[in-house]
């Protein structure tokens, strides 16, 4: 990829880290807090996967897509584990628990599970100022949830939510890596489409199963429609592509934005309000993802001196 391809994957890589952000404060509205519950963790999972595997289906057909081939069916099993049902279920449970804000502390550690991951499944290398990039961006995010959870409330202490949603970001960073890897191959469209389509089996009869049995409101209904049209299909058309135009590794960077991201659509969505210390983190964090970006480009090749 030439330097214009890798810019416009950081492009892409970041609309799909907006979208996904909204799936916090959307997927707080579909389930409700434990003491109005709405939508349940089960049906919001296996709805949301279907909803993007009828998207999916006219998609595949209009563009006459091949069949994955054998080699490819691995990676995208692994990408529906991770994407299509690890993720929605476990964050889903855990948001009945805990709020919006408090999941967010969790994404933070999303970018160096997936530039982890990538590195050992994609066998990708980095220079260590990456990694430190990295390391730096991911603890300037953890200190900033940490202060903003201590604001809200006496310490930070680990619950069984917590676990949760550690479950769900090491799926999630299983799920980006696997699509990445059959990216080249299939497209950006046509993995997480393969993708929701091969989860329909299952996703059908589990959303059928789990239909709720009382009255829903239709702001639940709507954040339900949101998670499955744009966080289970759509953004990935976005991510996927910008992890394969602009390396995994540097594209992957762009998630320490994503609990700010789920902050700000919060506001609106919630009723949060919205702090300077918020912009003053997120300000840093665009600085250190930049320089992770700019330390991790390959460097030109030396001109070789012409015998006069």
């Amino acid at each position: 990829m030439n330097a214009r391809q890798q810019t416009l994957g950081m492009w892409l890589g970041l609309l799909g880290v907006v979208i996904f952000a909204i799936t916090l404060p959307m997927t707080r509205l579909a389930t409700g807090p434990v003491q109005d519950p709405q939508l349940s963790a089960w049906f919001i999972t296996f709805a949301r996967a279907a909803l993007a595997g009828g998207l999916s289906i006219v998609f595949l057909v209009l563009t006459r897509s091949p069949w994955p081939q054998a080699a490819q069916r691995k990676p995208l099993f692994l990408a529906l584990l991770g994407n299509a049902i690890g993720f929605p279920l476990l964050l889903g449970l855990a948001l009945r628990q805990v709020s919006s804000g408090h999941a967010a502390v969790f994404t933070a550690l999303l970018p160096l599970a997936t530039a982890a991951l990538s590195a050992w499944v994609l066998h990708l290398r980095a220079p260590r100022a990456f990694w430190v990039c990295a390391g730096l961006g991911a603890l300037l995010v953890l200190c900033f949830s940490l202060l903003r959870a201590a604001q809200q409330g006496p310490g930070f202490q680990f619950e069984w939510a917590d676990a949760l949603l550690v479950g769900a970001i090491l799926s999630a960073a299983m799920g980006y890596v696997y699509g990445a890897q059959v990216t080249p191959a299939l497209g950006a469209e046509r993995v997480i489409c393969w993708v929701c389509v091969m989860a329909l089996p299952l996703t059908v009869p589990g959303a059928l199963l789990n239909w709720p049995e009382h009255s829903i409101r239709l702001s639940s209904w709507l954040a339900l429609g949101y998670v499955g049209v744009f966080s289970m299909w759509a953004g990935f058309f976005a991510w996927y592509r910008g992890l394969a135009m602009g390396g995994a590794l540097r594209v992957s960077q762009l998630q320490l934005l994503q609990p700010f991201f789920s902050i700000l659509a919060a506001v609106p969505l919630l009723g949060e309000s919205l702090e300077l210390m918020t912009l003053g983190f997120a300000l840093a964090v665009v600085v250190v993802v930049f320089l992770g970006k700019r330390v991790s480009m390959p460097a030109p090749p030396a001109k070789v001196a012409e015998d006069g």
